[in-house]
C-alpha cells in the first residue's frame, strides 16, 4: 500500500486576505498561494475564496462535544500544549475553550480550542503530562 505524506484540510473563507494573514500571524503558518501550513505538514490547509459567504460553514457542536471542532491536532506533552497557547494567545489568538484538564481512568487529557476569522475551530490536545 502507498504511504500518504501528509494531508490539509479545505477551507472555504468568506476573506482570502483575512485569512492568510490570520493563518501566518496567529497560528503560524508559512502561507503562500496555495497552502497555509506549520511544523512541514502535521498542520495544513489550503485556503479557496468563497464565492458567497453562505457556502462558508464550520461544523456545529457534535453530541457530547464541550465545543464544535473543525480540526483537531495533538501535541505532545501537556507542557508542549501549555507553550502553544500561551504562543498562540500573545499572537492575538481568539481562544472558544481555554484550556482544560480532564481526568480518566487511563489518565489526563487536556485541549484548549481557537477560532479564525470564518469561526472555523481548531481544538489542540494533548494525553501525556510529560
Amino acid at each position: 500500500m502507498s504511504k500518504i505524506e501528509f494531508s490539509v484540510q479545505v477551507r472555504l473563507v468568506s476573506d482570502l486576505t483575512a485569512s492568510k494573514a490570520f493563518y501566518e500571524k496567529v497560528l503560524g503558518c508559512e502561507v503562500n498561494d496555495f497552502w497555509a501550513v506549520r511544523d512541514e505538514f502535521a498542520l495544513g490547509f489550503k485556503l479557496l475564496q468563497a464565492n458567497k459567504p453562505e457556502d462558508v460553514k464550520p461544523n456545529t457542536i457534535g453530541k457530547d462535544q464541550p465545543v464544535a471542532w473543525d480540526t483537531y491536532a495533538y501535541v505532545d506533552t501537556h507542557s508542549d500544549l501549555n507553550q502553544l497557547y500561551e504562543e498562540l494567545k500573545a499572537r492575538g489568538a481568539r481562544f472558544l475553550q481555554e484550556p482544560i484538564l480532564t481526568e480518566a481512568d487511563w489518565g489526563a487529557w487536556k485541549e484548549f480550542t481557537i477560532a479564525d476569522p470564518d469561526n472555523y475551530s481548531i481544538g489542540f490536545g494533548s494525553g501525556k503530562k510529560e
